[in-house]
């Protein structure tokens, strides 16, 4: 039961850092409130380093997600017309936005990834939070930022939905072994 409890509190931990490095993601975006796109930057972020474990496995550089996002934003400007800068996070010395005030805010598609992110987490009792899970549950949107960007990638989404099990799995393993 202890060890049950302390699991919740290490998962509030985890969604809590999720949220606040999407949300500064996006801030930096010039964005209020983040998308998935930022959540998958915030879950490559968690010290976990499974989410960042999922990309590699399949071969795909974690780090060119960042500017992949970028460059699908610019391909979709010139694509009618305009000619827009790089977002603000991609210039140095760019701070952004302020973060928001008061309750925290997301797009309804945030909103659903974090009911399904609480559903898949229930499959996975035993094993804490991982980025992993973030990954997974993301890489099954079809549509939005983030699945633009994979694509964009050139990543496959249910090569990563496997890899990203697969990491989470390891895990479980280690997990029930110690």
């Amino acid at each position: 039961m202890l060890r049950m409890f302390m699991q919740r509190i290490s998962d509030m931990r985890t969604i809590k850092s999720l949220c606040l490095g999407a949300e500064k993601h996006a801030n930096a975006d010039g964005q209020q409130a983040p998308g998935l796109e930022h959540f998958v930057l915030a879950a490559l972020d968690l010290p976990d380093g499974t989410a960042r474990k999922a990309f590699e496995r399949i071969g795909a550089n974690p780090d060119a997600f960042r500017q992949a996002i970028a460059d699908q934003y610019e391909k979709a400007l010139k694509g009618i017309g305009i000619d827009a800068p790089q977002p603000p996070s991609m210039q140095h010395g760019a701070d952004g936005i302020s973060p928001g005030k008061g309750l925290y805010q997301s797009r309804p598609q945030v909103q659903a990834f974090m009911q399904q992110l609480a559903n898949r987490k229930k499959t996975d009792a035993g094993v804490p939070l991982l980025g992993a899970h973030v990954i997974e549950v993301i890489a099954a949107f079809e549509h939005g930022v983030a699945s633009r960007t994979l694509a964009l990638l050139g990543i496959d989404r249910q090569r990563l939905i496997e890899a990203a099990q697969m990491e989470a799995g390891e895990m479980r393993g280690d997990a029930l072994a110690g």
